[in-house]
């Protein structure tokens, strides 16, 4: 008689025979490393995972993006295991499965290396990207805005986002960070080609929530032994984050938020692309519809505040994150710096962003920053168009990232 495979699962339990499970699960392995694919390109097989690291295509001689002239003392996983998840020993392991989920996208303005996008570079000073961060949740298209602002400036853009099972994941958000030390050696190595006409290439990032200034805070501890390329970061535009203290309520509001995206009152009254929901007490017409996304949201906060209240006091994760936040709080390059937040923040407490501010400037920095007053979480740009972008235009003239007086202030948000 044929043995059986017991399969387990949350709900029921499956038996295979034996050859059928080998039939099903069992895939032969490279034999070589020649086998492996480059990383520009997708596993041959049909079914299997598409890898997808940047916009740089990879020749045969290549070597993997964790080399020289930036390599991680630890890295956080092998070649091997990075492109054959079937020899990864995390079976939690989620490698990237689409086109749709690439680890990062590079957006170059006209007369940049693909010579597709908007804007023109100036001809004198430095080359800039802005290394967009996007805020829980957030998806490549939410960006699109702030990818065409910046390009209107000659300013490339490089745009990140991790999705709530990238944060909230069995591994607590280690493969997030191995995302974010990808994004860190692909800066390293962008930082450290020459241009063509040889001027120096120079970063700035623009974080989303606490999500994006975090990851920026993992970047930068990721480049910390490279003060040459830490130099090269002439700003940091901080969008509804700069919260440094580890509070489950902030963590509950933001995943809450995330889950629920228009349905939250933490995004009201946004509208986005004509689909926002109204929910305001004391509407008639609204008190309906408004009762059902308001229990949930009630309910999801209670949960999340518990859950965070257990995460957030293991000893490994609160070590990481605390790691993170002491490279925000102490070892931010001496570039100038951007605040844009809001009174009305309903994840972020107002408080706490210009209690950082405060301890920035004393300790030396050069701070910049603006309160919106009314708009909610990494709404202010939907809300205060026209403000937002001569907020940022001033900060990037100032930093000297763009020429002065050159371009005109969008007066439209551009959709989704």
């Amino acid at each position: 008689m044929e043995a059986s495979v017991r399969l387990l699962t949350c709900s029921n339990r499956h038996h295979l025979p034996t050859s059928l499970f080998l039939k099903l699960y069992h895939k032969p392995l490279p034999l070589s490393p020649s086998s492996f694919p480059t990383p520009s390109l997708s596993l041959s097989r049909k079914n299997a995972p598409h890898i997808f690291l940047s916009h740089r295509n990879f020749s045969s001689n290549s070597s993997f993006p964790l080399s020289p002239p930036f390599r991680l003392s630890n890295p956080p996983f092998s070649t091997l295991q990075f492109f054959n998840p079937i020899l990864s020993g995390n079976r939690f392991a989620r490698i990237v499965s689409g086109p749709q989920d690439r680890l990062f996208n590079w957006h170059f303005a006209a007369g940049g290396e693909n010579g597709s996008e908007i804007g023109v570079p100036p001809k004198e000073g430095p080359i800039v990207t802005v290394v967009l961060l996007g805020w829980l949740g957030s998806k490549p298209k939410h960006l699109r805005r702030y990818i065409e602002l910046y390009n209107a400036r000659g300013i490339h853009a490089l745009t990140f986002v991790a999705s709530v099972r990238d944060v909230l994941s069995f591994d607590l958000g280690k493969k997030l960070e191995e995302r974010i030390a990808v994004l860190a050696n692909e800066l390293a190595l962008w930082l450290s080609e020459s241009d063509k006409d040889g001027r120096e290439r120079c970063l700035v990032f623009h974080t989303f929530s606490n999500t994006g200034w975090l990851a920026y805070g993992a970047i930068l501890e990721n480049l910390k032994s490279r003060e040459d390329l830490l130099e090269k970061i002439k700003g940091c535009i901080v969008d509804s984050g700069g919260d440094p203290d580890i509070s489950p309520k902030v963590w509950a509001a933001g995943f809450t938020t995330a889950l629920l995206q228009k349905r939250s009152s933490s995004v009201y009254p946004s509208v986005e692309a004509g689909e926002g929901i109204e929910v305001q007490s004391g509407l008639t017409s609204g008190n309906i519809q408004g009762k059902e996304p308001m229990l949930m949201e009630t309910l999801l906060l209670a949960a999340f505040e518990k859950l965070f209240s257990f995460l957030l006091n293991l000893p490994d994760v609160n070590a990481r994150l605390r790691k993170i936040i002491s490279a925000l709080v102490k070892n931010q390059p001496s570039c100038p710096q951007l605040y844009l937040y809001s009174s009305a923040d309903k994840v972020i407490p107002v408080q706490s962003v210009e209690s950082f501010i405060e301890e920035q400037r004393k300790s030396g920095r050069k701070v910049h920053s603006f309160n919106f007053g009314s708009s909610p979480h990494v709404d202010h740009y939907r809300t205060f168009p026209d403000i937002y972008v001569s907020v940022l235009q001033k900060f990037l003239e100032e930093s000297m990232l763009v020429p002065n007086g050159v371009y005109q202030v969008e007066s439209q948000v551009n959709g989704s």
